[in-house]
């Protein structure tokens, strides 16, 4: 199992708007794809900053490849997320999942 993770800010006054988002458009598109096993957004507020992480969990790197393409390393973005996003974060990083209970 691989684990896919994604870093994002956006203005704390967004927050809100933009959690809507992601679990309006981004989870269904993950969950979209053969061999995808579970999506989690988690949120930390820093004053006027919110931080956003998106970790999935896919069978293995070929499935992360149907979601990602080829260039499986760099991070998807959505038209939408211009408008919330600070900046666009060029890349995820994989982790081997090596325990879980």
């Amino acid at each position: 199992m691989i684990a896919r993770m994604w870093h994002g800010r956006v203005p704390t006054e967004k927050a809100k708007a933009y959690r809507e988002f992601v679990n309006s458009r981004a989870i269904p598109d993950y969950q979209s794809v053969e061999d995808n096993l579970s999506v989690h957004i988690l949120e930390r507020q820093d004053g006027g900053v919110t931080h956003f992480v998106t970790l999935t969990f896919w069978k293995d790197m070929e499935a992360i490849k149907g979601f990602a393409g080829e260039n499986f390393e760099a991070a998807k973005y959505y038209e939408e997320d211009k408008d919330f996003l600070l900046e666009f974060e060029p890349r995820v990083t994989h982790y081997v999942v090596v325990g879980q209970s």
